[in-house]
């Protein structure tokens, strides 16, 4: 089947940022075969569907290039106890998940993400085959690390810092595992990653190992890099470096590489993971919740391709380029950098770059894969449309997306979706998130905790 869309605005993603009015697109064999003006578009293809575009703006889909989707579940409480969280729990609402929930919890976070105009997403987590068929049956573009580490837990809490060779060789077994069974799978919708978890949590021999995975199976790998200044005074303490010299110690470091967060890194880390052709997930919107800013530029002065992320709570990829573009211009004190046009370049060419995938996706140019949002821009905290790319990185919302298409079929269409069933999921989330955390305060009542839960779902 071939789609035009007609008559409307294409924000391309395109090296010169070219913005095309009164543009045609045309979607054959789940790529873009045809852009250009929309009369001579439509010429071309008379046969073509058509789909009325005037009023509306053609977007490259939203790159989440690091997230946690069945953090959901902690929504409204994690994001404000600081990190790592001040409450003493054991574990969080997310820990007492049971596979079907988790499944819910993950169709929740899809529904969040397609709504707020995400075609792609990095999942970093634990057992991500109890849900991974969900996932998939989204339609969106997915890219899955199982989160993996070898410290010894029991002897943390006594300050001791050893490693389990037995848990570091099942965390690599379950990395490959998944790989096999699903990398290339959904004609290539769906890929591995390797993702072994922090530094502090993580031996010289599960780094090298993972690195030499990820290049074994020819995939990408992640790893959450100066979050905190706990990790950092961990590896210091053991180490006695700073965490991206540890990295580079252990010949981790490499253009494979998404290091995640990266807040603190001081000048002699930003120069090493440029050399290295290492990218960064900005997870922007969780780090201003956190009080912390990456240094996004110095990291693209030296090299590094800049993608972004939501991480925990929430998948909404317009609230992580708005918060870019303001926290960025606070820590630099500048009114004027970066421009938006920076910011939805990190969102999409930036996450394709730094995912490996910008052969495919993150620009809308004729041979790439059709993975696209469109904005109705007929709002009005949208017009005048003088410079759409600006106006809506600046004050658009996730209800302005109308349509959401990943590889080349809509996800969601005329505002409503068509891979998940809604008014379910956000029903069962809701009920099983108020379960789960009232249990967790029930089994650990001398745990203070400074919130009144509501008597039950709203």
């Amino acid at each position: 089947m071939k789609l035009l869309i007609k008559d409307t605005t294409v924000v391309t993603g395109n090296d010169q940022r070219t913005v095309l009015y009164s543009a045609g697109i045309v979607i054959e064999d789940r790529r873009i075969s045809d852009i250009g003006p929309s009369m001579e578009v439509e010429s071309r293809h008379p046969l073509a569907d058509v789909i009325q575009g005037r009023g509306r703006v053609v977007f490259p889909g939203l790159i989440n290039c690091h997230t946690h989707l069945q953090a959901t579940a902690d929504k409204g409480i994690l994001e404000d106890f600081g990190f790592p969280t001040t409450l003493r729990f054991p574990t969080s609402g997310r820990g007492l998940l049971n596979p079907d929930e988790r499944n819910v919890f993950g169709l929740l976070a899809c529904i969040e993400a397609i709504r707020s105009g995400t075609t792609t997403l990095l999942e970093i987590s634990n057992d991500i085959h109890e849900y991974v068929d969900s996932l998939d049956s989204t339609g969106m573009r997915l890219i899955l690390g199982e989160n993996i580490n070898d410290i010894d837990s029991t002897k943390t809490r006594d300050g001791k810092v050893e490693f389990l060779d037995s848990k570091r060789e099942a965390g690599l077994q379950r990395s490959a595992d998944l790989i096999e069974a699903w990398h290339g799978k959904s004609n290539g919708r769906v890929l591995g990653f390797l993702a072994p978890h922090a530094p502090e949590t993580v031996s010289p021999e599960l780094l090298r190992e993972s690195r030499e995975m990820a290049e074994r199976y020819d995939v990408g790998y992640t790893i959450h890099l100066s979050q905190s200044y706990e990790e950092i005074e961990a590896i210091k303490r053991v180490r006695g470096v700073m965490p991206t010299h540890y990295l580079f110690a252990n010949d981790f470091l490499g253009d494979r590489l998404v290091a995640a967060h990266c807040r603190y890194v001081n000048s002699s880390e930003i120069a090493l993971l440029g050399q290295a052709g290492s990218a960064v997930s900005h997870n922007a919107a969780i780090g201003a919740r956190r009080g912390a800013a990456a240094p996004v530029k110095e990291l693209v002065a030296a090299g590094c391709a800049v993608g972004m992320g939501s991480d925990n709570m929430s998948e909404d990829m317009v609230e992580v380029m708005r918060a870019g573009l303001f926290h960025e211009r606070v820590r630099r004190n500048d009114e004027m950098d970066p421009q938006p046009e920076d910011v939805l370049d990190w969102a999409t060419y930036g996450g394709a770059r730094a995912l490996g995938i910008s052969d495919d996706v993150g620009t809308l140019e004729v041979g790439k894969k059709a993975d696209l949002f469109m904005v109705n821009v007929r709002k009005a905290h949208l017009v005048p449309t003088l410079r759409i790319v600006s106006a809506f990185v600046h004050n658009g919302m996730p209800s302005d997306i109308t349509d959401v298409m990943v590889d080349g079929s809509w996800v969601l269409r005329d505002s409503k979706l068509l891979t998940i069933d809604e008014d379910d999921i956000i029903a069962k989330a809701e009920e099983i998130g108020h379960r789960a955390w009232n249990r967790l305060i029930a089994e650990n009542p001398n745990v203070p905790f400074p919130i009144n839960l509501p008597p039950g779902p709203l």
